[in-house]
């Protein structure tokens, strides 16, 4: 039996995106990119522009579930509005498509890519690009959605 897991790290500036099918026991990179979104647009736009990004992503892969991460007061309080407001944009596409969404907080998925909750953005990469057997190091939001999908593969087989 096969999974595919879509990890999602949102932002209003840039979105990583991360496909990962479980077959078994192995992990296949499908898909990742990382999403930039036009500073100079307004907020609502920067919103509808990450929900029909996610729904059209959505309909052409068809993950079985999402990973998102989860909210945290890293940097100030208006950026994780903001980051929440992205969220929120994600999971209602995710919702429109009968898609179920996980959360995870950062310390967890970094753990769960590194072995530490405090890895830096390089690590989680490299780490990323070794368990997927990259070719190369995904860019960092695109690396932090993989890791993402990894995070929920690895929670599902605790779990089972």
């Amino acid at each position: 039996m096969s999974v595919k897991v879509m990890g999602i790290d949102p932002g209003t500036f840039k979105m990583g995106i991360g496909l990962i099918e479980r077959k078994k026991d192995t992990l296949e990179a499908l898909f990742y990119k990382t999403v930039t979104i036009n500073r100079k647009l307004s907020l609502h736009k920067k919103l509808q522009r990450i929900q029909n990004e996610a729904l059209h992503i959505f309909e052409t892969w068809q993950p079985d579930v999402v990973a998102l991460e989860d909210v945290f007061f890293g940097v100030s309080f208006k950026s994780a509005i903001r980051i929440g407001e992205a969220r929120c944009s994600v999971i209602l596409a995710a919702m429109q498509q009968n898609i179920a969404v996980f959360e995870y907080p950062p310390t967890r998925v970094k753990n769960a890519v590194c072995g530490f909750g405090r890895a830096a953005k390089i690590q989680v990469q490299s780490m990323v690009k070794q368990i997927l057997h990259l070719k190369e190091l995904p860019p960092p939001d695109a690396a932090d959605a993989l890791a993402l999908a990894i995070c929920h593969i690895n929670n599902m087989c605790v779990t089972r």
